[in-house]
């Protein structure tokens, strides 16, 4: 039996990653290119919900010093959880605790 997607995932492995990306919508993909290049951050001090950022210290595609540190400061109702040794795709990696922490968020 294989393992279910998020379950077990903290020795992932390239292909693991590769099956994942493969998965995509190819329309999903092409799509969001172009919000790549939006500038968002106006937007962050109007957010008036509680908002839960989680994010890995160890993702290397956006990392947090650049990213979610930074959104955590401007966003005004938010809880700022750092994964540790969290990789860009922590919903992969660490399942387990990014749920743990939508319950805890959410209750």
């Amino acid at each position: 039996m294989k393992t279910p997607i998020g379950v077990g995932r903290e020795n992932s492995t390239p292909i693991d990653n590769w099956t994942v990306a493969a998965g995509a919508s190819a329309t999903g993909t092409l799509a969001c290119v172009d919000a790549w290049i939006e500038d968002f951050r106006k937007d962050l001090s109007r957010n008036d919900v509680p908002t839960l950022i989680l994010h890995g210290d160890a993702d290397r595609i956006l990392p947090p010093d650049a990213t979610s540190r930074r959104q955590a400061k401007i966003i005004k109702d938010v809880k700022f959880v750092e994964l540790k040794d969290g990789p860009h795709g922590v919903l992969w990696t660490h399942a387990d605790q990014v749920n743990a922490e939508l319950v805890r968020f959410l209750a």
